[in-house]
């Protein structure tokens, strides 16, 4: 009964503040302001979301919807084709100098994600990428931690099928696209919903690369929301309904190969 009791707070508390969110942006603005605050809206009322969806040049939130959608799958799709193949190669090839490239490679992790924005910003420049959804879809395509993750699952996996299909014929490429992808689905879906929601939720690069509202995302978007001297917290909390609902069907949809990915990665290395 006790841990029934605090897997409930636990839930509670995670999903407290979409349940907010959600309450709010069906309430009026001199309700959503009234203190105390009111816990469900007395008046539901859907004019947050039509202002959502109305948009106005400077605001167009539903293109913002689609950049995002847009740049997060693409750039999911990049962390997955570049971890994967790399991580298979210092998984399961031998050549020199595996082990320090592996060693680089971690130990990019432990360089803060802000030392790296100015040099992104001058390759990106000379690219001649921003202003463009070009410049938030490559930038972190080959992380590092995405190499780990796949590494570490790869090496969990039992040679003896490779060595099977190497008597059999088969190359490394037919082992990789074969063998090794579909018995890892459970890590490859835990990567995707990873990449794909640190590339949603992404606020500061796209601040720094995108000039124009029409190529923003959600996340700095809908900061503009608020005006000078007022917050339409409806308005505000309907968007980060909106921005909330390709996240819950992602996981929803993945959620039993993530539970197994995080559970069997890192068991040998």
């Amino acid at each position: 009964m006790r841990r029934y009791t605090v897997l409930v707070a636990l839930a509670v508390v995670i999903a407290g503040p979409l349940l907010w969110a959600l309450a709010t942006s069906l309430k009026s603005q001199a309700e959503a302001t009234r203190m105390p605050p009111t816990l469900l809206p007395a008046k539901p009322t859907t004019t947050a979301y039509a202002t959502v969806f109305e948009g106005t040049t400077e605001t167009p939130v539903l293109r913002w919807f689609a950049n995002s959608l847009i740049t997060a799958t693409v750039h999911m799709l990049l962390v997955l084709v570049v971890s994967s193949l790399a991580a298979y190669a210092l998984a399961r090839l031998e050549f020199r100098g595996k082990n320090v490239m592996f060693a680089v490679i971690v130990g990019t992790l432990l360089v803060p994600g802000f030392v790296l924005l100015i040099p992104q910003f001058l390759i990106i420049d000379g690219l001649g990428w921003l202003d463009s959804l070009t410049a938030l879809i490559v930038p972190g395509a080959a992380g590092a931690f995405g190499v780990f993750f796949l590494r570490q699952f790869f090496l969990a996996l039992p040679r003896e099928l490779d060595e099977a299909a190497l008597i059999e014929g088969a190359n490394h490429w037919h082992i990789f696209l074969r063998i090794t992808l579909p018995l890892s689905r459970p890590a490859l879906a835990t990567l995707a919903v990873l990449s794909f929601l640190s590339n949603w939720n992404d606020f500061i690069w796209p601040i720094y690369v995108i000039f124009s509202p029409d190529y923003l995302t959600l996340p700095p978007g809908l900061s503009l929301l608020q005006g000078a001297y007022s917050i339409h917290y409806p308005v505000i909390m309907a968007g980060a309904a909106l921005a909330a609902v390709p996240v819950l069907i992602l996981f929803a949809l993945t959620q039993r190969y993530v539970i197994e990915g995080i559970s069997r990665s890192g068991l040998k290395g």
